[in-house]
């Protein structure tokens, strides 16, 4: 039954924020055109707002699975229009907690204890509620105050019902709208089901976190809470509390003296070190999720939390992208173009001209505002989108480094509206490559490799003795083998030489027994078989 009334619940959601109009527009097939026009609601309810925002609107209205999806939706600024992106990113949870009761028993069948035995203290009523999971504070039996988050009961279900809707109507947009195909609504669904599914399995978000933590170990810049993997499930996750100023609370950032500069510039460093050293991004770094330490409102430190999307990058792609943001700023569009082609993001047929003159038009207008008003994750955007029309193929690595660019951007420049984003990141982008490629570099990889290779030495002497046997032995058989070959020409060609003698001799004494009568009726029998015996021995030739 509630299959059907999701379905109709959808229909509703349809109608009441007239997402029609999205294809009203559209070159359909006139049927389909027909059907648009005779919606009863298309004549009872207004379409009030701009698309964007009624779009956003339903996605509210549908509950949380729809709204998680139009938050990941939002991330894919490659595939939608800019206003539709930006609403997108608006969504917010707004789900109801269940029972504290409920999360009980689900962390006492989970880790095998009555919450009495495994915390000292443990609160029933939730401190936040997701879509996915909610929230309790508790306190260990060591003293310890820690969080405990539980996915949210019977969520796998719905989720899987709602994912079947999803791949309904992103196969109807595909059907309905010509721009479906481009934006591959059946591929975003395939790529949700996989997040958000993972989303459940709580072990891989604390993985995530203990990753983090650790590459971040005894650094002032960033703070990232101890996991308990003691008290760790599919479906819990405990991990140490923490106590900060949320980041979007500027009063309060502001009453404490807090330095606004460089809590800005740390936020940047903090996310070019994890793309760049680390190659491990916390890529959900929206405000909800970070904080700020109140120890040193004067040396600011952030701390992060949520760790269930994380992104990361190869070493063609870190390579790429640094030297394709210091080619920008050195307005070298040729090199921009090249380093597209190179890394396989564009076809290797690109007219590099024509490129460059496409990346020119849309950089080039960006350098007339100061450096400080250059928008790092807008340039990205222009980038891609113009390497779009080369047919570039999507990256999805690049895109979720993009939203996170973007949200890192965005946040830096509300603590600190004059951060000039170039003067922080160009040095760090330098030194990276000179690292990367420089003599310390070789001299690190050489190190890395020196005990395997010392390892290894011992059996060098026997491999060099078996590559040159094999290698003896390799010649030896090619002498053979081309010997053989020469022989067998050589007596090929006598083969031919005495066919080609013998086909002379029949034809010879074909021409003696037929020369007394050269009639074609009066030839005898020995003749016709001189003749056939002359033209098969020729032919063996």
């Amino acid at each position: 039954m509630r299959p059907v009334y999701r379905s109709l619940k959808i229909w509703w959601v349809i109608a009441r924020y007239r997402l029609d109009t999205f294809f009203v527009s559209q070159k359909l097939p006139l049927p389909l055109r027909i059907l648009l026009w005779v919606l009863p609601w298309r004549y009872l309810i207004p379409a009030k707002g701009s698309s964007a925002v009624r779009l956003r609107l339903a996605l509210e209205a549908l509950g949380p699975v729809f709204i998680k999806f139009g938050q990941m939706l939002s991330t894919r600024r490659d595939l939608l229009a800019d206003d539709v992106a930006l609403e997108l990113a608006r969504l917010q949870d707004r789900v109801p907690p269940f029972s504290g009761s409920q999360a009980q028993l689900i962390i006492e069948e989970s880790l095998g204890q009555p919450v009495a035995q495994l915390f000292a203290v443990f609160e029933q009523e939730p401190m936040a509620s997701a879509s996915v999971a909610q929230v309790h504070s508790a306190t260990l039996k060591n003293g310890k105050a820690v969080v405990v988050k539980v996915i949210r009961p019977g969520i796998g279900k719905v989720i899987q019902q709602d994912i079947s809707l999803l791949y309904t109507l992103a196969w109807l947009v595909c059907k309905l709208w010509k721009e479906g195909r481009r934006l591959r609504p059946l591929e975003v669904v395939e790529e949700y089901e996989q997040t958000i599914f993972d989303e459940l399995d709580l072990r891989k978000e604390a993985a995530n976190g203990s990753q983090l933590r650790r590459n971040f170990d005894g650094s002032s810049i960033l703070y990232v809470p101890e996991i308990y993997w003691d008290y760790t499930r599919r479906n819990v996750l405990v991990m140490e509390r923490i106590y900060g100023i949320p980041v979007a609370n500027m009063d309060q950032l502001r009453a404490q003296n807090t330095n606004m500069e460089k809590l800005a510039e740390r936020g940047v460093e903090i996310f070019f070190t994890q793309v760049f050293r680390d190659s491990f991004f916390h890529a959900d770094m929206h405000p909800g999720n970070i904080f700020v330490s109140m120890d040193n409102p004067e040396d600011p430190q952030y701390i992060a939390i949520d760790f269930g999307i994380i992104g990361s990058l190869s070493e063609e792609d870190q390579s790429y992208l640094a030297r394709n943001i210091l080619a920008f700023f050195r307005r070298d569009y040729r090199q921009v173009a090249q380093l597209h082609i190179d890394s396989g993001w564009v076809p290797g047929n690109t007219n590099v001209h024509a490129f460059e003159t496409a990346i020119r038009s849309v950089c080039e207008p960006i350098f007339e505002k100061p450096l400080k008003e250059i928008s790092f994750g807008l340039v990205l955007l222009g980038l891609f989108q113009t390497a779009r029309r080369f047919n570039m193929e999507v990256q999805p690595q690049l895109v979720l480094l993009q939203k996170t660019l973007l949200n890192i951007e965005g946040l830096g420049r509300q603590l600190y509206p004059d951060l000039d984003l170039w003067k922080t990141a160009k040095p760090f982008l330098e030194n990276w490559m000179k690292e990367r490629m420089g003599p310390k570099a070789v001299f690190d990889a050489v190190k890395e490799q020196a005990p395997e290779w010392l390892e290894k030495f011992p059996q060098v002497p026997q491999l060099l003795f078996d590559v040159l046997q094999s290698a003896k032995r390799n010649k030896d058989d090619l002498v053979q083998i081309e010997t053989k070959m020469r022989q067998d020409a050589e007596l090929k060609t006598q083969s031919s030489r005495r066919y080609m003698l013998l086909g002379v001799t029949f034809f010879t004494l074909a021409l003696v027994t037929i020369s007394p009568n050269l009639s074609y009726e009066s030839i005898p029998v020995e003749g016709w078989v001189l003749l056939s015996l002359g033209w098969l021995s020729i032919w063996k030739a």
